[in-house]
């Protein structure tokens, strides 16, 4: 009998790929911990590739291919589903968020990526690589752009953002494209598309000073913890270091302003810089 396919690259590789994972551990007769042990990870992370949040690495293809008897099919086909629009260290934490049902996001001194506008990041990849020619900018941004198109949806993803006062007081950019990049984050907020927190300076120390946290929850995976720093970043599934993540944002939210003080926060700041902008 003929084995499958290989996958169009071009219709959702990940997914696909994983379905065949499910299908091909299924056939064989092994649970997910199972398939997991004689690749020393956990029947949760053999979920998270069958769920297509978490990528599948050519070195688990391999022994994927041994294990479950599939010609080579994984090895083929995993290039495919690694493929990405966006750097090497934020790949895969982009694609687990374009299919996660909620995202929790601490961010200690940018506009996250999903609510940022097209002058605030192109000034912050301008910062990033001074010297990059105008295509390589553009290429950036347009990534970046692709990814709040995950906010056209009403209601899905549920988005919570606790944002530093440093976000606010920090210019990017010119002022008035400052003012805009507020008046965007405010007007989700009074859409209830998002919803907003400020943590103000004089909230002193608190559970997340050692950098931004992002956490997303699926349907049919387990949650997932992205931490990132310059040019670095990490996805995390193992339950003890999610939620000790996850009580680091509970502890921030507990102590930044309310949303509706926060939005006002917001908008007299977006206001403070259009006034600059003027002569």
């Amino acid at each position: 009998m003929p084995g499958p396919k290989d996958l169009d690259p071009s219709s959702s590789p990940r997914a696909l790929l994983g379905a065949e994972l499910r299908h091909a551990r299924e056939k064989a007769g092994l649970t997910q911990e199972e398939l997991g042990q004689p690749l020393f990870v956990s029947g949760s992370f053999i979920g998270q590739l069958e769920a297509g949040t978490r990528r599948m690495m050519p070195e688990y293809a391999v022994k994927i291919d041994d294990i479950l008897g599939t010609g080579g099919f994984f090895e083929r086909n995993c290039k495919a589903s690694t493929k990405s629009k966006y750097p090497d260290h934020f790949a895969e934490a982009a694609e687990a968020e374009a299919i996660a049902t909620a995202i929790k996001e601490y961010a200690p001194l940018l506009i996250p990526g999903l609510l940022q506008t097209e002058p605030y990041a192109r000034a912050i990849f301008r910062a990033y690589q001074p010297t990059a020619t105008e295509e390589t900018i553009d290429e950036l941004v347009v990534g970046r752009l692709d990814r709040t198109r995950l906010l056209d949806d009403p209601t899905k993803p549920l988005l919570w953002v606790v944002l530093d006062e440093a976000v606010l007081r920090r210019k990017v950019g010119e002022p008035a494209e400052m003012a805009q990049a507020l008046r965007h984050v405010a007007a989700m907020a009074r859409r209830h598309r998002v919803i907003a927190q400020v943590l103000p300076f004089d909230a002193g120390g608190h559970a997340a000073m050692g950098g931004a946290i992002k956490l997303m929850t699926f349907e049919d995976a387990p949650p997932l913890a992205y931490l990132e720093g310059p040019g670095t970043g990490r996805l995390e599934d193992d339950p003890a270091t999610v939620a000790r993540h996850q009580l680091a944002y509970d502890l921030v939210g507990a102590i930044a302003l309310s949303p509706k003080e926060s939005l006002a926060l917001i908008e007299s700041v977006a206001e403070d810089y259009a006034h600059e902008d003027q002569p």
